[in-house]
């Protein structure tokens, strides 16, 4: 039992070794194009190898592409575990935009054109449409942020999120993903900090 036992451990340490090296292949080039021979060459690994990760292309696409979405969910949340209550909200956008920062063009292109590895991309923008919400009403609770309705803030932002999501900011914009959400932690944080203009339907 504990050689089988320090065999799994080896193959899952293996296995996360090869997604990380996807993850950098796929922000930087995108995947569309590549066969899995063509992946297990350029991770200098055998394809049989490569299959630890998942059994098919597809399957590994969208392991690697939610590979990338979680440990960019662990990296936001410990950023913004750090930063004070009146900053958490904008610590998380601007967390958000940094991860978004390396991605490819070509890589939101294949997204786009990928359903499932997309449709793991809306899962991600809906969870972080949710986190910001809890942000605000947590914000709102402790009185570092404008007292609003934060399930109004959170569908609003959401819906910005998911026009970052699916290229239509973009196209009304020029602006990339992350650039985007940049540009949407300044506005919200415009609107919600106690300094800013009370609304007069506050």
């Amino acid at each position: 039992m504990p050689a089988l036992q320090r065999l799994s451990e080896k193959t899952r340490a293996r296995r996360e070794e090869l997604l990380d090296g996807l993850r950098r292949l796929f922000l930087a080039e995108g995947f569309a194009r590549f066969s899995v021979s063509d992946m297990a060459e350029r991770l200098r690994c055998s394809k049989s190898t490569l299959y630890l990760v998942a059994p098919s292309k597809e399957q590994i696409v969208v392991a690697a592409v939610r590979s990338y979405f979680k440990r960019a969910a662990e990296r936001i949340e410990a950023r913004m575990a750090e930063a004070p209550p009146e900053k958490r909200l904008v610590v998380y956008l601007e967390a958000v935009a940094a991860e978004l920062e390396p991605v490819s063009e070509q890589f939101y292109a294949d997204l786009a054109a990928f359903a499932p590895a997309n449709e793991v991309y809306q899962e991600n923008t809906l969870v972080a449409a949710r986190r910001v919400q809890e942000l605000v009403a947590e914000g709102v609770a402790a009185g570092v942020l404008r007292p609003v309705n934060a399930a109004f803030v959170g569908a609003a932002v959401a819906r910005v999120m998911t026009g970052i999501q699916d290229g239509t900011i973009k196209e009304a914009t020029g602006l990339d993903d992350a650039e985007a959400y940049r540009h949407l932690a300044d506005l919200v944080m415009a609107s919600l900090t106690r300094e800013a203009t009370e609304s007069p339907l506050a």
